[in-house]
């Protein structure tokens, strides 16, 4: 391969790598930007200057499945909780849950509530961090705005300095109750086999009343934020309904016995690309439901429905791919289990055309509701009298056997599944990732975005980021979904001179 055919880099940023390959035109954004992990998008131009091919690749890789053998099962939810910095309480909370039942032990119900107190308090607050950091500045600033104002710095340009007081303060206090019970707001220690480690105590209720009631205001605040500068802007609502962020897929969710969207217990319920239910099951059986494909260019497995088959990246009646994360619960549920995320739920179905709603980018509103939910319900919980009980543990008594927990994460449904010797070590560790389980419908995503946006060989730094925007709206975690290690690390290294002209190149196969 000659010199002009490496590589051209883009000045202004590095991200955006020209290279000719083969007779391709080829357009590289390494590394994707505001999300947990690491990954590229690879985007390969036809002779017309059109998209022939896009990939999503995530060239990162983390061990937990393996290097979790031989450990005992009660360091599960402190081990777990270790692969991503950004939603750890939902790796601790899948795998609490997991060691329930692999101990058969029923936690108490105030044990119970505290759990979810604390897990609805975690999803309001990471929902926060993605909408005004994560994927709130391409909506809030825009995304055509220049690469450095892209940022929380953006957003608090554009929503004023009091606002933007009042997003970072609200996520503060919100964590603290998360530290007060788990003794840190990241990696925290929680969750027992039977409940949890720590009580309510009586004289701190009233502080924690108050927080669940600002986390209220908070959360319907940041509905009308989005209704004004996204619902607002007629370019924004024509590019999230626009074909180019539009997929038939199904759609995957926790309900309750309602068919109600629930964070923390429920069955799972999947409905096709009409909204007609699929198949309903629990956690225990997702192993009938659930399968994985390896595509050869991702350390990321891909999820399917496994009675459907592996069909490939399509769509339609007949698809076996299906999505979870925030508009995937609100699709695949009847609807929301408390008022206020109950009528921000109607509108959001009532102003884009009924259910379910295909559009990738819609996910942003569906998690503007979710955190109406979440906080509706630590108002709920941290009103209901036992709150404040001791009785927060029952001790396992059982020989522990299997055990698996679900939970939805901010990012999708969780599973943690754990089998162990007669000790209690494991023996084997599975995990069945939200992002895992979005994994197909991203790489559809992202190509969709890219073929109909680069048209005629015009690529701007605007157009990348729109087609970054694809993944963003799944807020996707790439740590989590690179968790399996197959027993060998590819390595290769590009050697560069000044000139940035490649002259070695170092590749263990």
């Amino acid at each position: 391969m000659d010199k002009a055919a490496q590589v051209a880099w883009n000045e202004g940023s590095a991200r955006a790598n020209a290279a000719y390959q083969t007779g391709r035109r080829r357009f590289t954004i390494d590394p994707i930007t505001r999300l947990e992990g690491h990954g590229k998008i690879d985007i390969f131009l036809d002779g017309k200057g059109d998209v022939e091919r896009a990939y999503l690749q995530v060239p990162e890789l983390r061990g937990f499945e393996v290097f979790c053998l031989g450990r005992p099962a009660e360091d599960m939810p402190q081990i777990t909780s270790r692969i991503c910095g950004v939603c750890p309480t939902a790796h601790h909370m899948a795998s609490t849950k997991a060691l329930d039942a692999l101990y058969q032990v029923e936690p108490t119900s105030a044990g119970r509530k505290i759990r979810e107190l604390v897990y609805n308090t975690f999803m309001l607050e990471d929902h926060a961090l993605h909408v005004f950091v994560l994927g709130g500045p391409d909506f809030i600033v825009g995304p055509d705005a220049p690469l450095e104002q892209r940022n929380i710095v953006g957003v608090i340009q554009k929503i004023g300095l009091e606002a933007g007081k009042r997003v970072i303060n609200s996520r503060k206090r919100l964590r603290e109750l998360i530290a007060y019970f788990g003794g840190k707001v990241v990696h925290p220690v929680l969750g027992l086999p039977g409940g949890v480690s720590k009580a309510l105590k009586p004289e701190d209720l009233p502080g924690f009343k108050q927080l669940a009631k600002e986390g209220v205001e908070f959360a319907l605040w940041t509905l009308e934020v989005f209704r004004k500068i996204v619902l607002g802007n007629p370019a924004y609502v024509k590019m999230i309904t626009s074909d180019a962020f539009t997929h038939r897929t199904c759609y995957m969710g926790m309900v309750d016995e309602q068919n109600k969207v629930n964070f923390y217990d429920g069955n799972l319920r999947v409905v096709d690309c009409n909204g007609k239910e699929v198949c309903k099951f629990t956690g225990w059986q997702y192993r009938e439901f659930v399968a994985e494909h390896v595509e050869p260019w991702s350390y990321m497995k891909f999820t399917f429905l496994k009675q459907r088959g592996w069909k490939g990246f399509v769509e339609g009646p007949d698809t076996s791919i299906y999505s979870v994360a925030p508009l995937a619960r609100l699709n695949a549920a009847d609807g929301m289990a408390t008022p206020r995320a109950q009528a921000a739920y109607e509108e959001l179905f009532k102003t884009l055309g009924g259910k379910p709603v295909h559009y990738t980018l819609a996910n942003h509103w569906a998690r503007v509701i979710e955190m109406i939910y979440a906080a509706e319900r630590m108002e709920q919980l941290i009103n209901d009298p036992e709150i404040t009980s001791k009785d927060v543990r029952r001790v396992p008594t059982g020989v522990p056997k299997v055990g698996m927990g679900v939970v939805e994460a901010p990012r999708g449904t969780l599973f943690h599944h754990y089998e162990t010797d007669g000790r209690g070590l494991i023996t084997m560790a599975n995990m069945v990732v939200a992002t895992g389980n979005n994994a197909a419908r991203i790489a559809m995503s992202v190509e969709r975005a890219a073929k109909g946006l680069i048209k005629g060989g015009n690529v701007t730094e605007g157009l990348l980021n729109k087609i970054e925007m694809a993944f963003r709206a799944y807020d996707p975690c790439l740590g989590c979904a690179t968790h399996s290690l197959p027993g060998h690390l590819p390595l290769r290294v590009n050697i560069y001179d000044r000139e940035r002209n490649l002259v070695r190149q170092l590749v263990q196969s």
